[in-house]
């Protein structure tokens, strides 16, 4: 795993990469479903690509052929026991994931380390937190806390965008359309998308999955980054609020209008 380069903001898959000629580095995204990454080097379509660990420099390859391609599968083995096999071939997404033991696994993902270090509970908001004394001003200003499940919804026809526990987005990446899930949960930034959006992407054209207007606004911008941001709607302290993320790929800024800075702050984090 490699943590000084994260794709879909978690730490990455590291391989060195081999393809005719050509050697490199492939960072695969950790995040289930994503089929993001970072290369050293551009890959043509449809080619098989020789994997090796970067440790031991090793060849990555199993004993399975891919079913819909006929490639070589490229084994990674699970720390909760088990294996994930994904296809050789440049372009393929066919993959699958097999356990030793699922129930150990389970308990393993869930119970004791927690995904991303976090209890499994329905809303992450109801983890028990060391009070720390606060200001007369913190006191009186209701905090959303790291781990909030963000209630979203259009900004423009109201609906919700939470779909299968992610804020579901359509997104055009120029030449190709596909949608971005984000996670619901404030200061928790795994994301996934249908098609391959680069880091560091500007995305441009993001639109509602219902009314299919448009979310990147102009007039308010990233105050990391400076480029423009997602308009979009949260239920917070039983109102709505103005809550914006930025549109690049890979920046984790976030924010929410002046207005509700009065009533609202959001809590901070190291993941921030």
């Amino acid at each position: 795993m490699d943590k000084d380069r994260p794709v879909d903001n978690c730490p990455s898959i590291r391989l060195n990469l081999k393809v005719g000629k050509e050697t490199g580095v492939m960072n695969l995204s950790s995040v289930w479903e994503s089929y993001n990454y970072v290369c050293t080097i551009d890959p043509p379509k449809k080619k098989i690509l020789k994997l090796s660990c970067p440790h031991c420099h090793s060849e990555l390859k199993g004993r399975a052929d891919c079913e819909v391609c006929d490639a070589p599968m490229v084994p990674l083995d699970l720390e909760v026991g088990g294996d994930i096999c994904i296809c050789s071939r440049m372009g393929c997404k066919s993959h699958f994931v097999k356990f030793v033991d699922f129930s150990f696994a389970l308990k393993r993902l869930y119970v004791e380390a927690g995904h991303q270090g976090r209890p499994y509970v329905e809303d992450l908001s109801t983890i028990p937190r060391k009070e720390v004394p606060g200001t007369e001003e913190e006191e009186r200003n209701k905090l959303m806390r790291t781990g909030t499940f963000l209630h979203t919804y259009c900004p423009h026809c109201k609906n919700s965008l939470i779909e299968e526990d992610s804020i579901k987005l359509k997104v055009d990446r120029g030449d190709k359309e596909g949608f971005l899930m984000l996670s619901p949960y404030l200061n928790i930034f795994t994301s996934r998308s249908t098609i391959r959006i680069p880091e560091d992407k500007i995305l441009s054209d993001i639109q509602c999955t219902h009314c299919n207007e448009p979310l990147v606004i102009s007039g308010e911008n990233c105050e990391e980054c400076g480029n423009q941001v997602i308009h979009l709607v949260v239920g917070a302290t039983s109102r709505l609020v103005d809550f914006y993320v930025c549109s690049k790929k890979g920046c984790t800024w976030h924010g929410i209008s002046r207005e509700d800075l009065n009533d609202i702050r959001l809590e901070q984090s190291m993941e921030w």
